[in-house]
């Protein structure tokens, strides 16, 4: 009962917000793509997590969310000018994760690319720990609905301390495995591919975890890559019910 009151509530919203809103769910929402990292599994250099972060950030776009309302975050911002990165770093990602909320009266999008550890992710020289993730968000997006995709390796880490009621967490990894793709000859990690792929064919957020989770365990099948990375998806209880009235503006995939 409780979830179909809620399915209601959103949709009479939806139904009467009026104007840009009412055409995309996301334009009022606001969105933060981060590549954490420009090294390789080698040691090597990588332009896939960039890559990952300037096609996220025009998926989106096409999907529904205002440019104006996306902020994109990398190691060696001086690089990318035409989509003008502020520089990776814990203080300046919470700076943008707050003004935005500030302004913007709809949910929340977390993006983050990057290697990842069994105690968080790479973000230039510091680490993201799953708490400090989570009192960022708990601080800027409170109890707004808020998608948090982590993409990286032992990224299932994150899920428990992220989880709550209004969260779905999306992760390339359970919290014991790596993930593939992070060699200097991928244009993207093998999960940043998966979403971009499954991202014109989805309905969705909940879609799109569900079929980006496949791809990944199809490409592995298929590469040989083991053990298997098993992205995970959690998704709260009150926002399951309303994931379906998000739904993403029909545009193709450019690249």
């Amino acid at each position: 009962m409780a979830a179909r009151l809620l399915s209601l509530i959103a949709a009479l919203w939806l139904a009467t917000a009026g104007g840009a809103a009412a055409a995309s769910p996301f334009a009022d929402w606001s969105a933060v793509v981060v590549a954490g990292d420009w090294h390789a599994s080698d040691g090597g250099e990588t332009e896939g997590f960039d890559n990952a972060r300037r096609d996220v950030t025009a998926a989106l776009a096409r999907a529904g969310f205002q440019p104006d309302n996306i902020r994109q975050f990398s190691t060696r911002p001086e690089r990318y000018r035409d989509s003008q990165p502020g520089k990776a770093e814990l203080r300046g990602i919470y700076g943008a994760l707050s003004e935005l909320s500030a302004r913007t009266a709809g949910g929340c999008l977390f993006y983050l690319t990057s290697h990842g550890l069994p105690q968080g992710a790479q973000v230039d020289q510091a680490i993201l720990r799953p708490g400090l993730l989570a009192n960022m968000l708990d601080q800027t997006c409170g109890r707004r609905p808020t998608v948090v995709v982590i993409s990286a390796c032992f990224s299932g880490v994150f899920v428990p301390t992220l989880a709550r009621p209004n969260r779905m967490v999306v992760t390339a990894a359970r919290p014991d495995r790596t993930s593939f793709g992070c060699g200097q000859a991928n244009k993207y990690p093998y999960f940043d591919d998966c979403f971009l792929s499954s991202m014109p064919g989805s309905r969705d957020f909940g879609g799109l975890a569900a079929a980006t989770r496949e791809c990944v365990r199809r490409r592995e099948v298929a590469e040989k890559m083991s053990p298997p990375s098993e992205p995970q998806i959690w998704v709260g209880a009150e926002l399951r019910p309303m994931l379906p009235l998000y739904a993403f503006e029909r545009a193709e995939r450019t690249d």
